[in-house]
């Protein structure tokens, strides 16, 4: 029998993981993300989830079945290169285990997850493969190595293994061991050390880079399956990887929407950047943390002020920029309280918003990129009605800060009297002067930040100037180089636009009006 250490011994008790294998898996590096006692860090229907014998176990019956098939969410981080190990025992019927996947309450149901799935089954059949859910269907059955087109189907390239001979390894009345593997968009699934399938996912529209992890339960006949001993090891990915941190619901339909800001931006790079994986993290900050590992570059689009969700995260944060890792602030965002917030804002990014020193006005800006940097690269003058924020408090004498936009904004902005964010006698004071909307700074350690002021109107994103300029200024701060013409990505359309706002449209809601505002942005 195997020595265990004293670290595994203690995880052993806990019922975190299993002596046979254990201590190898603590010394990989594997984290447990199930206690063996409670849901902490999941979440789901509690109808259909608890914690029984050590193990999480979902469970559906025939006096309430179910309309659609549900879920138990990780809740702790969003999973891209990963390896994940756990136990499962089923009961009837089928479950499965989700990863890289995402949910759509609003249209799909709460508990509705759609992506990859490692399916789960009581015929001889589908246990081992994988599945799409809500997501192209059946993408490898047991024993196919497998190549999915751009025509979001599979081709088998290489019949490993007999199916049948694959369904013998698995116990179907006991406990099974499951291994899913992703490595950029390499798939492998293993039970009880067996290969299952084997995918590579070339459907460049379709696949998915990172996403959420979750465990199934079925609709169907009552079925009851369990999981345990659950080990999660993440690596770094092998592109650049980018952190959309998207802020909690703020302001109303159409303002600082920035789940779905995010959401657009991340689709864009995913689509347009080679090099980029961009990964959104909703409604405030990551809850896992140890997301954030490996990223070059953070992304944040959020309220601001006192509730900057960066604030009680501001040593994280450091510890990130010590490893030249970017970040970029978009729209409130760029707002801190002066003081030691501040003074991190101007290390990290050049600039942010001082109150009783900056101001708020909205106004149309004619608005004029710099000439030779980078992440103005592509970008024509343009003009744009906005929440446009200036007059930064920035580094002293602009040290390793670049104005990127500007603009001369209309001296009524100037008027309003003194308040946290609406004028003061400096602002007044440079009346007729540009000021500055968007800056870059070069950090001397090779880090490097980005601010932007504009991103109040969601409908914004739909001008091509607009929205090249922040998607060039991620990419700048990635570590990447800004192609010549800069970030070229299509207009979105309302449609487009309007997937993923926090709030229903309002009944004065007009969609040609806003098409027609795109239209003639990007026709002068």
């Amino acid at each position: 029998m195997k020595r265990l250490t004293i670290v595994t011994a203690v995880l052993v008790l806990l019922g975190m993981v299993t002596p046979s294998g254990a201590a190898e898996d603590v010394e990989e590096g594997f984290q447990p993300i199930f206690n063996g006692k409670s849901l902490d860090g999941w979440e789901g229907d509690p109808d259909l989830w608890q914690v029984e014998d050590g193990a999480i176990t979902g469970r559906t019956n025939a006096e309430k079945p179910l309309k659609h098939n549900s879920f138990l969410i990780w809740r702790e981080g969003e999973v891209g290169d990963f390896e994940l190990r756990l136990e499962y025992r089923l009961e009837g019927g089928n479950s499965g285990i989700q990863y890289r996947s995402w949910q759509e309450p609003e249209s799909a149901g709460k508990w509705v997850i759609g992506g990859y799935q490692a399916d789960i089954a009581d015929n001889a059949k589908y246990t081992g493969i994988l599945y799409g859910e809500r997501f192209r269907g059946i993408l490898a059955l047991r024993g196919q190595k497998v190549v999915i087109g751009e025509n979001h189907k599979p081709t088998v390239v290489e019949q490993f293994a007999d199916s049948d001979k694959l369904q013998s390894a698995i116990n179907p009345d006991g406990w099974n061991q499951y291994r899913i593997v992703a490595r950029d968009f390499h798939f492998i699934h293993e039970i009880n050390g067996q290969k299952m399938i084997e995918a590579m996912d070339e459907d460049t529209e379709m696949r998915r880079p990172s996403g959420l992890l979750a465990l199934q339960v079925h609709v169907g006949p009552p079925m009851k399956v369990q999981f345990r001993n659950i080990r999660l090891k993440r690596w770094p990915a092998q592109e650049k990887k980018v952190a959309l941190i998207a802020g909690p619901r703020s302001h109303g339909y159409g303002s600082h929407e920035h789940n779905a800001g995010c959401a657009l931006l991340a689709k864009l790079l995913n689509e347009n950047v080679p090099g980029v994986r961009a990964t959104v993290y909703r409604d405030g900050w990551p809850a896992d943390e140890k997301a954030l590992d490996g990223v070059d570059a953070i992304v944040l689009f959020a309220d601001g002020g006192a509730r900057n969700p960066i604030l009680p995260h501001v040593e994280v944060v450091d510890r990130l920029m010590k490893k030249r890792v970017g970040l970029a602030t978009l729209h409130y965002a760029v707002e801190v309280p002066k003081g030691e917030p501040g003074n991190r804002f101007l290390d990290w990014t050049g600039g942010y918003f001082e109150g009783f020193w900056s101001v708020n006005p909205h106004f149309e800006a004619a608005v004029k990129p710099a000439e030779n940097h980078p992440i103005a690269r592509g970008v024509r003058p343009f003009v744009i009605e906005d929440e446009w924020y200036y007059h930064m408090r920035f580094r002293e004498n602009m040290e390793g800060v670049t104005p990127i936009l500007t603009t001369v904004p209309p001296d009524s902005t100037r008027e309003r009297p003194d308040g946290h964010h609406s004028g003061n006698p400096a602002v007044r004071a440079r009346k007729g002067m540009p000021e500055i909307l968007a800056w870059a700074r070069q950090r001397p350690d090779g880090g490097r930040g980005f601010g932007f002021t504009g991103g109040h109107w969601h409908w914004n994103w739909g001008n091509d100037q607009f929205r090249k300029v922040v998607l060039n200024g991620i990419v700048w701060i990635s570590g990447l180089d800004v192609p010549e013409q800069g970030v070229c990505s299509k207009t979105p359309a309302v449609d487009e636009l309007v997937m993923g706002l926090d709030d229903p449209p309002p009944t004065k809601f007009n969609r040609d009006e806003v098409a027609k505002k795109i239209e003639q942005w990007n026709r002068e």
